[in-house]
């Protein structure tokens, strides 16, 4: 997983509308970006709708938020439209950004070990490097934590 101080990297997604989308897009501002397991299941949904409710906050620090799953562009315009999300969702469906920032990961339940997308948040400075990592976030609160750390930049 990214640690601070590493660069962020640049992945190429698909937003939630199919439009080609990268980070790089905002560079010369601080971006959040948080990885999330699945679209329209409890603990991403109640994630997805905290973030909304900051975002007038988040965009007063002139601070993006990006949500990023391995869903298709479609099930994430379905998910943002049914909850009214304002945050940018972006699809990893190859997984190239999970990858890169080392949320794909082995999980367990049940004693069963399967791969999948370790709930995380990155905040990224103005000039792409990682000033906070949140590994194995629990949701609740959790929006509320980003903003304050973002408000220190």
């Amino acid at each position: 997983m990214l640690e601070q101080g590493d660069s962020a990297p640049d992945v190429a997604l698909k937003d939630a509308d199919g439009a080609d989308f990268t980070l790089t897009r905002y560079r010369g501002k601080p971006v959040v970006v948080y990885f999330y397991p699945k679209a329209d299941t409890p603990g991403c949904t109640n994630e997805a709708k905290d973030f909304t409710e900051l975002g007038t906050d988040f965009a007063t620090l002139g601070v993006p938020v990006v949500g990023i799953s391995k869903d298709k562009p479609a099930k994430l315009k379905k998910f943002a439209d049914k909850y009214g999300l304002t945050v940018t969702l972006a699809s990893d469906e190859p997984g190239s950004a999970c990858e890169a920032f080392g949320t794909w990961v082995e999980k367990s339940l049940y004693g069963r070990k399967y791969m999948g997308i370790e709930r995380s948040t990155f905040l990224i400075s103005s000039d792409g490097k990682v000033v906070r990592v949140w590994p194995k976030v629990k949701v609740k609160g959790h929006a509320t934590d980003v903003l304050e750390a973002a408000k220190a930049l």
